[in-house]
């Protein structure tokens, strides 16, 4: 009879969600931090901030990474419009001066025994998103990636296998 693996690891999303050291995430990492991510959002609708690197400021968060222990979690953040890299470095600082304030609220919204302490980082998926695209977009890949006109005299002739 097969031994039965055992873990914390269910389902699709655990296996193939993948932290930035290697190590694949728990459901239950995914699911706090999710619930996190979600009472931010809230939070960040909701209220009104008096430090002025926030105020009049939309921010959405894009993810929440919690470490294993739950006693940690990463949010990434990205300011509504185009922010310059000094815009991004001064919400992410007025982020770290108001985490206290951003954990209570955590704490009525999400029943978990200890609030994670928070850290904020900026969200850069979307700048390498828009370099990719950008590279796909250029000249030389357009034309690396162009079907080639075939020859009339080779019609009937099958392209070698490739291995």
């Amino acid at each position: 009879m097969a031994k039965r693996e055992r873990g914390g690891r269910r389902g699709a999303a655990a296996a193939e969600d993948v932290s930035a050291a290697g190590a694949a995430r728990s459901v239950r990492q995914l699911r706090v931090g999710e619930a996190i991510r979600h009472a931010l959002a809230d939070v960040f609708r909701r209220e009104d901030f008096r430090d002025p690197d926030l105020a009049g400021r939309s921010i959405t968060v894009t993810e929440v990474r919690v470490s294993p222990d739950l006693r940690a979690a990463t949010a990434f953040f990205m300011p509504l419009g185009r922010p310059s890299a000094t815009d991004l470095a001064a919400v992410a600082g007025a982020l770290d001066r108001v985490s206290g304030f951003l954990r209570s609220r955590i704490a009525k919204a999400v029943n978990l025994r200890l609030v994670p302490d928070l850290s904020f980082k900026p969200d850069e998926s979307f700048d390498r998103a828009d370099r990719v695209s950008g590279l796909l977009r250029s000249p030389d890949v357009a034309r690396d990636l162009a079907v080639p006109d075939q020859d009339p005299a080779l019609d009937g002739i099958a392209p070698p296998a490739s291995r």
